[in-house]
């Protein structure tokens, strides 16, 4: 069973959060199982993806799905937001689109004699940039914002975006043709990245015959509302996380610093960010507290986009995923995990 950190307490004090208020913690557990069963019609054999972009959601972060074209990234990121009964604006990223195309545009309106101002695509619950890396540096710059502040800035005027709010992107290798490696800044916006991977043969088979005649996403109807969601998200804030825990993400992240194959370590933005997949991770457990396991699962999703290798340059920034999951995996090793969160015991 779960060894229960020291400090911990059941049914702590929740943290006042505005708008719908917190959910159970079973109930938070029965909902997501709800959403995962959800996905699971329409991508198979991926259960791993589809937790870690819902723990991703729970956890209030931005997720991006990067493999090769035709393995299913498009289809995850509709399928999730097929799942959520909220408003859904799909970007097309391509060369030519316009930082403008994204956030809106100010037009004059000559009967009001006055500029009024169109939001653009991002003003939704879930953001489906598909194929990111192929819009220009500066049209991805138009997400950054968005992305952390949650708001738009338009010719000096802010605007805020919906809540909830996620941005599902996905990308192609930085190898493949016409693409373009995203700047750090953004990358560190996303909370973090998976690869869909190829199915296995039974998978593959099982699609084969699901799709002959239709597709599984349109017989996909929300199961969630965004008030249950927005709830579920309160109630993840209020995961307990031990005084040891939180020193054992620092020592890991500190290790990243100091690391002679990394080049670049994890930033203060990706401390707090694996906090929150944690506790996200854990409430998906049945969990009220996290665990050095919850930690150590979500190393590579939350920290290998993050990371640069020694040796590599700027235009290959992020390294190969091996050589950042090798090194992430020894610093795990060679950091102590705390006693008394030790895990399973």
């Amino acid at each position: 069973m779960d060894s229960i950190p020291a400090g911990f307490e059941p049914g702590h004090a929740e943290v006042p959060l505005p708008g719908a208020p917190p959910m159970p913690f079973e109930d938070v557990y029965r909902r997501s199982r709800d959403v995962v069963r959800a996905i699971e019609t329409v991508i198979d054999g991926k259960r791993e993806a589809v937790e870690t972009a819902l723990t991703v959601l729970l956890a209030e972060g931005h997720l991006l799905i990067e493999d090769v074209p035709g393995v299913g990234k498009t289809m995850l990121a509709r399928s999730l937001a097929r799942a959520i009964d909220g408003s859904v604006s799909r970007i097309q990223f391509t060369p030519d689109l316009l930082p403008a195309d994204i956030t809106g545009v100010s037009i004059y309106n000559q009967s009001q004699h006055e500029f009024e101002f169109k939001p653009g695509p991002i003003f939704a619950n879930v953001i489906i940039g598909d194929e990111i890396n192929r819009a220009s540096p500066k049209t991805q710059s138009a997400l950054l914002e968005s992305m952390e502040e949650r708001q738009v800035t338009v010719d000096g005027r802010t605007y805020e975006l919906a809540t909830p709010f996620v941005v599902v992107a996905t990308q192609n290798p930085i190898e493949m043709e016409g693409t373009y490696a995203l700047p750090e800044a953004q990358r560190d916006r996303f909370m973090a990245r998976i690869s869909m991977g190829y199915p296995d043969p039974s998978a593959e088979l099982g699609m084969i015959r699901s799709r002959e005649t239709s597709s599984p996403l349109d017989a996909l109807t929300p199961v969630v509302t965004t008030r249950e969601l927005a709830a579920m998200i309160h109630t993840v804030r209020n995961v307990f996380v031990s005084p040891p825990v939180e020193q054992y993400v620092i020592a890991l992240i500190g290790a990243t610093r100091r690391d002679p194959d990394l080049r670049l370590g994890a930033s203060p933005r990706a401390t707090l960010q694996l906090i929150r997949a944690a506790k996200a991770r854990a409430a998906l457990d049945g969990r009220e507290f996290v665990l050095p396991d919850d930690i150590n699962a979500l190393l590579v999703p939350v920290l290998g986009h993050r990371l640069i290798a020694a040796g590599r340059s700027a235009a290959t920034a992020g390294g190969s995923n091996l050589t950042i999951a090798e090194a992430l995996a020894r610093i795990a090793a060679q950091t102590p995990v705390p006693l008394g969160s030790a895990g399973r015991s």
